[in-house]
């Protein structure tokens, strides 16, 4: 190659920082895109979904459940007592909790 060719070619071929700045330039441009495009997905699949329906009914039934149930068993333990002492018990590596089936819980002290 001569000479004048080669310097030719360098004069006509852009710099490292306009090679730089233009890939900084594209990854930055399509991550842009990326976030417009799913705003805009987004704006869409919200006019296309119905809205949830309100839970206030709900909210009475179980507040009336819990009133007509209280969580206590026949020997007068709450339940999350009894199920504090079964997860202990089920710590114990020499324990196995399948199939337990307790009967009654008696108070030591």
């Amino acid at each position: 190659m001569p000479i004048a060719a080669a310097a030719t070619a360098a004069a006509e071929a852009p710099g490292m920082g306009f090679v730089v700045l233009m890939g900084i330039g594209t990854v930055f441009f399509g991550l842009i895109c990326i976030i417009v495009l799913t705003v805009i997905m987004g704006k869409i699949m919200s006019k296309l979904t119905p809205p949830p329906a309100p839970k206030n009914d709900t909210i009475a039934e179980v507040k009336k459940v819990a009133v007509e149930h209280p969580q206590q068993t026949a020997s007068g333990i709450p339940n999350d007592v009894i199920v504090a002492i079964m997860a202990a018990l089920s710590e114990d590596p020499g324990i196995s909790s399948r199939g337990w089936n307790i009967t009654s819980i008696k108070k030591s002290i």
